[in-house]
């Protein structure tokens, strides 16, 4: 892991983070009559729960990360702000983060599951990387890296032979 892959992944998640602000929005005031047919009963479109417990999660979830970098760092206390500014503070730490091996490959994850679960609020699918080689389970040439989970797996259909990164 490296300050270089924390990085990566906090600007993820501050590029994509407005996006699911976006999505909690009210919709432009179209009922659900208008959007499902004119037997749906009215009413405004429902507040989709995913969307609002993944914002909670990552705002929860940046605010305590940055709390324990800075702790551990030595650093004292930031002031609050929001998330996007949180994230931009991580990343210039990440330098110094690298030099702890543990906490800078708990920096990597969290910022890796946190840009994921955002990226899945949004509806971006999850990039797969061809990688070459033959899967050692089925010897077809199918293996695929989905990097947001850390994952090389075979995409064959009879297979589906995982391996952790």
């Amino acid at each position: 892991m490296s300050g270089s892959a924390a990085t990566l992944w906090l600007h993820t998640l501050a590029e994509r983070f407005p996006l699911l602000l976006a999505e909690l929005a009210p919709s432009s005031g179209r009922t659900l009559r208008e959007r499902s047919g004119p037997d749906s009963g009215g009413g405004r479109a429902p507040v989709r729960l995913y969307v609002s417990d993944a914002l909670r999660d990552i705002t929860d979830g940046v605010v305590e990360l940055e709390e324990a970098v800075r702790e551990r760092l030595g650093l004292r206390p930031a002031r609050p702000a929001p998330v996007v500014v949180r994230l931009r503070r991580l990343a210039d730490l990440a330098g110094r983060v690298a030099e702890l091996p543990d906490l800078d490959a708990h920096l990597v994850s969290e910022a890796r599951r946190m840009a994921a679960r955002c990226g899945r609020a949004v509806g971006d699918p999850e990039q797969l990387v061809r990688i070459a080689g033959r899967c050692p389970a089925c010897d077809s040439v199918s293996l695929r890296a989905l990097p947001e989970r850390a994952v090389v797996m075979c995409v064959n259909p009879v297979c589906r032979q995982e391996v952790r990164a």
